[in-house]
């Protein structure tokens, strides 16, 4: 199996400051480890290269979603029987935002939860991890309803006029489209109940209905209006969460469902 290219953590920095990363920014990251290259230190060695180039007045944020404990009957890849889903329900472990492992975002994200220095906010599902200063403006007060609505850290980064970096991946893994969802009207868009493992046991709430299949075809149309450029082996987009979030608000009221 090829190894890829040798890309070291001083390449990293070099290349985060060429497509525009600033110090003392926020900056919401997702990221595949695999795309970059050969990284001695591995996912370690590209925190700490985000990090350097962030500084000590900056604020770096990555999803750590937890699908894993999300109701088993929406599960698809793969989808359990249905006389499994209370027994799931009972005996999955509550959320704990130090032990819940994330799924399926890689192991930059997986690892950037447990950096000492790192919070997590307390959504079951849809929580984020936060080192830097703003920190806890971003990650408390995190509702449990809608956890990707106004209510969340993505409509607190936001506000706080934050960017994004996409790192190996595309607009299909970019969550701040998903703060867009909330705030876009489309034919067919609705609200479901939700449910999760907490210390009180099941518990269910309402969310929105989400659906990223459009996700790739809104970040082509976005195109140009991000910073294209390479961070060791991988491509990288990076942008301003206001521009992709009010983009793709329009882009959905105008586009689906039509």
């Amino acid at each position: 199996m090829a190894i890829g290219e040798l890309v070291t953590a001083a390449r990293i920095r070099g290349d985060l400051r060429a497509l525009g990363v600033q110090p003392g920014s926020v900056l919401m990251v997702h990221t595949s480890m695999s795309r970059i290259g050969f990284v001695p230190g591995g996912a370690q060695a590209v925190i700490e290269a985000l990090l350097g180039v962030l500084g000590p007045d900056g604020t770096l944020v990555m999803p750590a979603f937890s699908a894993s404990i999300t109701d088993p009957q929406f599960w698809t890849n793969p989808p359990v029987p249905e006389c499994w889903w209370p027994t799931i329900r009972e005996h999955t472990p509550a959320f704990d935002s130090a032990r819940t492992p994330t799924r399926m975002l890689g192991a930059v994200a997986e690892l950037f939860r447990t950096c000492p220095g790192v919070r997590r906010s307390s959504h079951p599902h849809n929580s984020v991890a936060a080192h830097g200063p703003k920190t806890a403006a971003i990650i408390e007060q995190h509702s449990l309803e809608h956890g990707m609505g106004e209510a969340s850290p993505l409509a607190r980064l936001y506000d706080l006029d934050s960017t994004v970096l996409l790192l190996g991946v595309d607009h299909s893994n970019n969550s701040a489209i998903h703060l867009a969802a909330h705030r876009a009207e489309f034919p067919g868009k609705r609200n479901v109940t939700e449910g999760a493992p907490l210390d009180n046991g099941w518990t269910e709430f309402e969310s929105l209905h989400y659906n990223g299949d459009d996700f790739a075809e809104i970040g082509a149309a976005f195109g140009g209006r991000a910073t294209h450029g390479t961070v060791g082996s991988a491509n990288a987009q990076f942008m301003s969460q206001r521009a992709i979030v009010d983009f793709a608000a329009t882009w959905m009221t105008e586009h689906r469902g039509r």
